[in-house]
């Protein structure tokens, strides 16, 4: 009997609460895992697991066994990472979840320079959705919060990014160009849907430190946008069409900020910041192809509590010069 094996197949089996789960994640067939089981209780001469149609439990004896098993494992896959690390250059496949906006806009675009640097390393992205805490299913999650993380996992900050309005020169050009957030009542704007924003929206000027208080608040409840989507690249797009003024991370932002497709609008005035932080799961060594995606992305993007993609395209945050010129009261 394979000892390991069946010590790997007995941890699955609990992960997943039942021999059919532990199969499909296996890709064992379920009489085979049935086997691999009751083989493992006939060499420790105990039974491991109770089994009824509905319900799986392990033993007393069982429980303490998968507890150890469960040690076993982590320090062999350990001393495997060890030795992969110490010889030869990273390689395998690495497994990715990140929000759809950041690997469209930054991460798919610097692949090709990773892949010069390490190129027996694969990428397997994912991206579902938003992204708020770390999956321990994936090698490394991307993760964008305003709020502190928490949970059992490493954390890296990879940079902050400011949410900012921006519009296509042509719609300012026919429009004008907003000096004060009230002034945006006259205005097209792209926002998620109103059901999103019945707090408002604040735009606070100054307070340009992180400790600083902000010198003037001003906090507008949005009249129905001419589009409406919690779809980033969407509202994206219809910014860049000239559809009208739109709130968005300046990560998606920096290129067409850069090649003048988009304009930063109320540029002395902040909405609100997003860390972007990758987090993995707690060990102590990270296998080669992990450790070193994670220091590109931190050389990548800079791993402060700074935005390097407004400060990339000139259109950093304008510091405090006194009270910005009042525009027409909202209606």
């Amino acid at each position: 009997m394979d000892q390991l094996r069946a010590m790997r197949v007995l941890a699955k089996v609990a992960d997943e609460g039942s021999f059919a789960g532990a199969a499909r994640v296996l890709d064992m067939a379920p009489a085979v895992v049935t086997r691999v089981i009751a083989e493992l209780e006939e060499h420790l001469g105990a039974r491991l697991m109770n089994r009824t149609t509905r319900r799986l439990s392990f033993t007393e004896a069982g429980d303490d066994y998968l507890q150890r098993v469960r040690q076993i494992l982590a320090d062999v896959d350990e001393a495997a990472v060890r030795v992969a690390n110490a010889v030869g250059e990273p390689r395998g496949h690495l497994r990715v979840l990140l929000p759809p906006a950041l690997a469209v806009h930054q991460v798919v675009k610097n692949l090709a320079a990773f892949r010069r640097l390490y190129p027996q390393v694969t990428v397997e992205l994912h991206s579902p959705g938003p992204v708020e805490t770390m999956d321990d299913s994936f090698d490394l999650t991307i993760v964008a919060s305003r709020r502190p993380l928490e949970g059992d996992f490493i954390a890296r900050r990879l940079a902050r990014t400011e949410v900012v309005m921006c519009a296509s020169p042509e719609y300012l050009d026919a429009r004008g160009r907003p000096s004060h957030p009230s002034e945006l009542v006259h205005h097209d704007t792209l926002l998620p849907p109103i059901s999103d924003l019945q707090r408002g929206i604040t735009f606070q000027a100054g307070g340009n430190g992180p400790d600083d208080a902000p010198a003037e608040s001003v906090t507008l409840v949005p009249s129905r946008s001419v589009l409406s989507s919690t779809h980033i690249d969407t509202t994206y797009a219809g910014a860049l069409h000239g559809l009208g003024i739109a709130g968005l991370p300046s990560f998606v932002l920096e290129d067409a900020l850069l090649e003048n497709a988009l304009e930063r609008v109320l540029p002395m005035w902040r909405l609100f910041s997003i860390t972007i932080w990758a987090a993995m799961p707690s060990r102590k060594h990270l296998p080669a192809r992990t450790r070193v995606f994670l220091d590109f992305l931190i050389d990548l993007f800079g791993g402060e509590d700074k935005d390097p993609w407004l400060t990339a395209a000139g259109c950093e945050t304008r510091p405090w010069a006194g009270p910005p010129p009042a525009g027409p009261s909202a209606q």
